[in-house]
Formats: C-alpha cells, structure tokens, sequence
C-alpha cells in the first residue's frame, strides 16, 4: 500500500490518490513502464502505415523522400501518444495509455486516401471533426449514457474477446502464427524461424516468470528476448536485421545505422485546415461517420475490457466515472488530427500494465513522459523488436480469458450475444466489430426467447445504428459517392 509522505514520491502518491487504491509509486511506474514497452511498436509501425510508398497510399509530401516522411510521423505518433496519455492521466487518473489505433490508421491509408482517393489533408480534418464530436457527446454524457446500455453479456464477454484479439496480434508478430492461402492461418516454422525460435523461448520464459509471481515478468521476459536477438546477431549465428535493431552486426555495432528523426513537423501539423477548405459534404459525413463508430467502440469496448481485468467495473459492469477517460479520448483524438496522425485511441495493450499492478493515472503519466523521452531516442525507442515486445500481448491475452467464467453461458441469450462478441474480435481483426455483432444479437434472441421485457429502447437503437453502420461500410455506398 502507498504511504504519503514528503518529497515527490508523497506528492505523486497524494495527487493520484495511491493510498485510496492500494498501490504505490514503484507499482505505478512498472506498470507504466510495461505498458509502454508494449505498445512502443505504434512508433514504428504507425508511420509506416501511414506513409505513402510506390504501391501503398497514404500521406506523401511534396520534396521529401518517404523516408523523411516516415521520420516526421514517427515524431508525430510519440507526440500524439504523450500529449494523448499525459491528458488521461491527470484528468481522469487512469491508467489507460493512448495512441493513434491500428485499424483506424489503415482505414485512414488504404481506404479513405487510397480506395476514395480523398486527399489526406481532409482525411485529417475528418479525424479532426471526428474528435470534436466526441469532446461534445461526452460533455453532454452522451457517451456514458451509450456505453450504459451496452447489453450484460456483451460487457462482460469484451474482455475475452480482446484478450484473444491480444494473443493472435502477438502470434503474429512473433511468426507463430502466419498466412496460410488454404486455412486463412497455421503453425509458423517454430524449429526454423529465428524469430519464431526466440519468441516462443522468450514467451515460456516470461510465462515461467509470471506464474512464479516474479514482479516485472513481463518487462523481463521482453528485456531476456531482445538481449538474446543482439546476442545471436553479434555471434553471427543469423544475418543483421533477422532480430535484432538494424545497428547490431556480426561481431559489431554500427550505430550510424540507427533510426534518425526529423523533427521537423510543420507539413503535418495543422494541414487539417487545407483539407476543410474543398470539401463535399455528403461523402465527407460517410468518412466521420466511420472513423466515429470504428473509433467510438474500439475505445468503449478497451475501457470496459481492461477495466474488467482490473477490477475497475461496478456491480452493474459499468465503468464508474467513464467520462473523464471518455473526455481524454476525444481530446486525444483531435489533438492527433491537428498533429498530423490518424484516430487516437485507449490502447488494449494498457492491459498489460493493470496486469502488472498499475491503478492510477501514475501509470499513464509515467508512459506519457517516456513517450516524451522517446522524442529524443527514438532509436532506442523502437530499439524492443515487435516480436519480443508482443511476447507480452500473448502473455496479458491469455489471462483475459478468465473475465468469461462471469458470463451466464447457460441462458443462450447471453450466450449467442457473448460468444460472438468474443470470436468475432479476432476473426475480424476488430474490436468494434465484436461489440457490434454481439449488439445486434442480443435484442434478436431475446425477442425469439420470449424475453423482449429485458429489452431498453437502448438496446434496439444501437443494434439499428450497427445494422446502418454495417450496411454503409460493406454495401459499396462509401466508395459509390464519392
């Protein structure tokens, strides 16, 4: 338990109220710490998403070389996730980090800028627009009073749901689990992969550790892999680059290699207000109206899910004082526009540091200021390779599994609407989407059940509002008008 006292660790303990949620200021930090290990692959992966190439859309700018770009939206990313995480922290005093979401930046890329062949200055002003709806919804309590009458089931399956959302990302990357033309995925090449070899040791290593209650099993297990790819990598033993930082040779280091950023923002930041200047309005109230719902309950279903895991929910499974996280999310969100990044979002990986002890916004502020760290090395910021850091997504997804022994499997309508919000996450690569099938479910089986009393007219607007949300995003009427 935290003590006050003087000095900054008393005055950190007394702001964030440590005492009163029994932790203490070295369980804060190495909660954030995880968490920020965690997610630190969004400073690499984001900008290379987002960046333009010769057969990837995207943003491009005029006299720089999409390497250059790529330096600038790295800056970018750590910016928007500071400013994002730091907002959470000391507004709503939670220990749920932010970031620019991935789905939302390939939607941004790919969809909006690449298939609509909407300029990226106005795919920004979107994310821009998108995020000053949510700072109103919320001051009005709009959107609490949504999440409220999310359906029980549904609640109480989103944290499973993520948490194997969680461990296919982390399989992934860690090339366990790879592409398979006949069964969409299968087994990876675990006896001839190097990745694969370390990340799967790694993965057993930090499960050893965490079963033995080592604190900070999982920032071990990801410190243990990423030494043991330098160490293979300067012994020769696999090629540079294989799983190791780029800078670590064969029997050297070359640190002129490493990853140099280029400070310089300003073709991003503020281009959102170009991209106001020619717009259409129809087509582009289709593009908010998808970064709003995609953005909306990607951030609903990670404050309910990770809430879950740590004990944060009520008796009803809602989230008390949901609308401070709510506030820094829309903040967030339109501070990341104006910067130049796509949706800003909860990240699930915050799971990871709540696993680890963290209850406080302590545990955001401390990954916030290493993401305001990061600004100056951002090579050793992104210097945890994305298997050895996903060794954590496996590990933290994992015990998600256990939030489902809550649901009420034996009454089929929760059941139907559970189980799909569980399997459809990872099967779709979404959150929203497993939250969304779940909605719809619920209010069918309970009428077809005989149950229709325990609906609310909640209930029938948001499965309407998915069923248009699903008709807009597959039926070809986004790419039809415009």
């Amino acid at each position: 338990m935290a003590t006050s006292g003087g000095g900054i660790r008393g005055a950190l303990a007394d702001y964030f109220d440590l005492d009163e949620h029994n932790t203490s200021v070295s369980t804060e930090v190495l909660a954030g710490v995880t968490t920020f290990l965690t997610m630190s692959y969004i400073v690499v992966v984001n900008p290379n998403i987002l960046a333009a190439g010769e057969n990837a859309p995207g943003i491009a700018v005029a006299g720089l070389s999409r390497p250059e770009v790529v330096s600038m939206l790295a800056v970018v990313t750590i910016l928007a996730a500071a400013v994002a995480t730091l907002i959470m922290a000391v507004y709503a005093n939670r220990p749920f980090a932010q970031a620019p979401g991935l789905g939302l930046n390939a939607f941004f890329a790919f969809t909006v800028v690449g298939a609509l062949g909407v300029p990226w200055q106005t795919a920004l002003a979107a994310v821009v627009v998108e995020g000053l709806i949510f700072v109103a919804l919320t001051a009005v309590g709009a959107r609490e009073y949504i999440i409220r009458v999310f359906p029980e089931p549904v609640k109480l399956a989103v944290g499973s749901g993520i948490g194997l959302f969680l461990t296919i990302i982390g399989l992934q990357a860690m090339n366990v689990v790879v592409d398979d033309p006949a069964t969409l995925l299968t087994l990876g090449g675990i006896a001839s992969d190097p990745i694969a070899i370390l990340s799967v040791a790694g993965l057993f290593v930090t499960f050893a550790l965490y079963a033995r209650g080592v604190r900070g099993s999982i920032i071990i297990g990801i410190l243990l892999t990423t030494l043991a790819g330098v160490a293979v990598t300067f012994a020769g033993l696999v090629g540079p680059g294989t799983v190791a930082p780029a800078f670590v040779r064969n029997g050297g280091f070359d640190f002129s290699l490493a990853f140099a950023p280029r400070y310089d923002i300003t073709p991003l930041a503020g281009a959102f207000v170009a991209g106001l200047g020619d717009v259409e309005a129809f087509s582009f109230a289709l593009i908010v109206f998808t970064f709003f719902f995609v953005d909306f309950f990607d951030t609903a279903g990670t404050l309910v899910g990770v809430g879950q895991a740590g004990g944060f929910l009520d008796d009803e499974g809602d989230l008390p004082g949901i609308d401070r996280p709510l506030m820094a999310d829309a903040v967030g969100t339109t501070i990341g526009g104006m910067l130049g990044t796509s949706t800003v979002t909860t990240y699930i990986e915050s799971a990871s540091g709540v696993e680890e002890g963290g209850r406080t916004g302590l545990t955001a502020l401390t990954i916030g200021v290493l993401f305001v760290f990061a600004l100056a090395l951002v090579p050793l910021a992104t210097a945890v390779p994305l298997y050895a850091s996903h060794i954590a997504l496996v590990v933290i997804g994992v015990v998600m599994l256990r939030n489902a022994v809550e649901i009420a499997w034996e009454d089929v309508t929760d059941a139907i609407p559970a189980g799909l919000t569980i399997l459809v996450m990872p099967f779709t690569y979404s959150i929203a989407y497993g939250i969304a099938a779940g909605i719809v479910a619920y209010p069918v089986v309970k009428l077809a059940s005989g149950k229709g009393r325990e609906l609310r007219p909640g209930h029938y607007v948001l499965a309407g509002a998915f069923v248009a949300y699903f008709f807009v995003r597959t039926s070809g009427l986004l790419s039809g008008a415009l």
